[in-house]
């Protein structure tokens, strides 16, 4: 499920807290699934159980997982969250489309790019 990097200049929550976020996101997690205990994955990823915890508090944060008392972690709804990236992706194309004008690159240029990586 989560594969570490230990050459990735990222802290290791960071990128614990990202490949949950794309677990989620490409509903390989489904809503409510129960996440690894802190102890479990801690153990399976031979790392600090504090690790996880800081992993798994950036992820209710984010609005990612949410904590039942006692019970565990588990996985919130999906739907408002591919929304927010969706839109977060629009707002970095319009930059990026912002960007490109401003160096030369013509309309057609950019639809025929976009067309080859699509």
């Amino acid at each position: 499920m989560i594969v570490l990097d230990l050459k990735d200049a990222r802290p290791l929550y960071e990128q614990i807290v990202e490949r949950f976020k794309h677990l989620i996101l490409c509903g390989a997690l489904p809503e409510d699934d129960k996440l690894p205990s802190v102890r479990n994955l801690a153990m399976e990823l031979s790392i600090n159980p504090n690790t996880i915890q800081k992993a798994y508090a950036e992820l209710e944060r984010q609005g990612f997982i949410y904590t039942v008392k006692g019970r565990g972690n588990f996985v919130s709804s999906s739907q408002s969250l591919r929304e927010a990236r969706k839109e977060e992706i629009r707002q970095q194309l319009k930059s990026l489309i912002r960007e490109g004008e401003m160096i030369g690159f013509s309309r057609e240029e950019m639809i025929k790019f976009m067309g080859e990586e699509l």
